[in-house]
């Protein structure tokens, strides 16, 4: 006879394989959602688009009459969402299942494991619970320092940025040109480095931005589907770097340098300073202070203070090129529609009263700057793909099985392009956000801009009014106007973006040229700005 322990091991295993058996098998009569088609083996491994990959994937959404379709990499399932229902279902009613993050070999290899956006959600990590944990722990950071509330306290910081912003294109070197690209730049970099460190960055190459714009560019680079096989193919990790083909090896070591200083050079600037006793107030300064007052002799001191340098990490990398790549746009829209800005500068002129520049108060009575800012994210988002999802179990949706280990991505620029919610929606049009001379309640906000459910930017209300006291201060005090050429001919801008995680614009010439010329108005506190116009010759 069994012993009774061995019959209680074969009848508990019986009956885990009749479960798995179970579950597997009510999936297995469900049809995959419909999809482009592949080649045998590959899937469609080698069709994958590497540019413009939201457009492709709403064209075969369009095509097959679907806003869900499945991609086949390979063995390996990508599920692309391209309607707001679809993503609600999931991404927010189901956010227990869709919350995590597919892993990422190059980003590994780069050095990215700290960035909340990109860390594992948890959900069913039950071998690794501290997975989860490690999320939760950032997430809380980020959510108790940008919430709605108190998004209210960096208002000062944000106004104040923008007017610097104004002092540098007004106060070129190159006078009546200037690179607008690369004063955007310093004014996300600077407002950044100062919230998140409490650092004062150099008026020009200033070393935090040039650390930011070089490890983002690697990030960037590395996050477009297909670019390097060793995402589709994890195993090629492991390959020596000498070997031929393993190049992708040698480009994430170059790197993953980037990515460390990013991390690690500014957070010791402050620790230094705080020691110093000169740290000015900032997310890191006051939440290392709260680490000493709270946790003093706590051994679990080292793994907070990793969770404070990771979250100051992510805040400094994705509040750099988002913000420069949102105020790129808002100057392409009104070099394409100028009507646009005439009505934007009659508005703030009824507003404002004679000398004065606009203020976080003025918010109210300037509706049609609002909205400018609205279809800014909504016509060109930042991140047109968002950020992957990633799916640990297998699971039903509409009919459709989606398997187990699926990536899953949203497509915010197929969601912000949606006939249905935004007519004609490749025209910049910002009256479409407005009902009577109002922000019209009706009209769904662009969130999708911001990524969905449990992921979604935790920096989104700071990101927002930064772009708003942008918007409007340069609005209220220069005009955008194309440039000409010395026999008067007008110069059309490319309207090209480079391919990325963020969808930056496009540069033809070695710089991005600003000419400066008359619109009158002189601020409070005496910063001059008489008759000048932006004319940007090439984006």
């Amino acid at each position: 006879m069994l012993h009774y322990s061995t019959l209680l091991v074969l009848i508990l295993t019986g009956a885990a394989i009749l479960l798995t058996l179970r579950k597997r098998r009510r999936p297995s009569l469900l049809s995959l959602p419909p999809g482009p088609k592949g080649l045998p083996l590959v899937g469609h491994l080698f069709t994958l688009p590497l540019t413009k990959q939201w457009e492709t994937y709403a064209g075969w959404s369009q095509q097959l009459g679907s806003d869900i379709i499945h991609l086949d990499i390979a063995g390996s399932s990508i599920i692309v969402l391209s309607s707001t229902e679809a993503v609600k279902e999931l991404f927010e009613r189901r956010s227990s299942l869709y919350s995590d993050r597919p892993e990422s070999p190059m980003r590994q290899l780069m050095g990215w494991g700290f960035s909340v956006g990109f860390m594992k959600y948890g959900a069913y990590q039950y071998f690794s619970p501290h997975v989860g944990e490690r999320w939760r722990a950032h997430r809380k950071l980020l959510h108790d320092a940008f919430n709605t509330s108190a998004n209210k306290q960096f208002h000062a910081q944000e106004r104040a940025a923008a007017q610097v912003l104004l002092r540098r294109i007004l106060q070129d070197p190159h006078s009546r040109c200037c690179n607008v690209m690369e004063h955007f730049r310093h004014l996300a970099g600077s407002l950044v480095m100062d919230i998140t460190y409490g650092i004062d960055v150099r008026e020009t190459e200033d070393p935090y931005i040039n650390i930011a714009e070089k490890a983002m560019y690697g990030l960037s680079v590395a996050s477009v589907p297909g670019a390097f096989l060793v995402e589709s193919l994890p195993v090629l990790k492991y390959v020596p770097d000498w070997l031929p083909g393993a190049a992708f090896k040698r480009k994430a070591e170059e790197w993953k340098k980037w990515t460390c200083d990013l991390l690690e050079v500014p957070f010791k600037e402050t620790q230094r300073n705080m020691s110093l006793g000169k740290a000015k107030p900032s997310f890191v300064s006051l939440n290392l202070h709260r680490l000493e007052i709270e946790d003093m002799g706590n051994t679990e001191d080292d793994k907070k203070e990793s969770v404070i340098r990771g979250t100051a990490g992510s805040m400094y990398a994705a509040g750099s090129d988002t913000t420069v790549a949102a105020l790129g746009t808002f100057v392409l829209a009104i070099l394409l529609n100028p009507d646009v800005q005439q009505k934007a500068q009659a508005e703030l002129d009824t507003v404002l009263g004679p000398g004065l520049l606009p203020d976080f108060s003025d918010r109210d009575t300037l509706p049609y700057v609002t909205a400018i800012v609205k279809e800014t994210l909504r016509w060109r988002p930042v991140t047109p793909m968002a950020i992957p999802h990633y799916l640990s179990v297998d699971d039903e949706y509409r009919g459709y099985r989606i398997p187990a280990k699926s990536v899953i991505i949203g497509n915010a620029w197929a969601i912000l392009h949606d006939e249905n919610m935004y007519p004609n929606p490749d025209n910049f049009n910002p009256e479409r956000f407005l009902l009577n001379g109002k922000l019209n309640p009706e009209m769904r906000d662009p969130e999708a801009a911001f990524g969905f459910g449990r992921r979604i930017c935790p920096g989104r209300h700071v990101a927002t009014s930064t772009l708003w006291i942008t918007v409007a201060s340069i609005l209220s005090t220069f005009s955008i106007r194309k440039a000409k050429k010395e026999d008067g001919e007008v110069i059309e801008p490319t309207n090209e973006y480079l391919p990325g995680l963020v969808s930056l614009l496009l540069k033809i010439d070695n710089q991005d040229v600003v000419e400066t010329g008359p619109r009158i108005g002189t601020s409070e506190d005496g910063l001059k700005v008489r008759a000048q116009e932006i004319v940007l010759l090439q984006l």
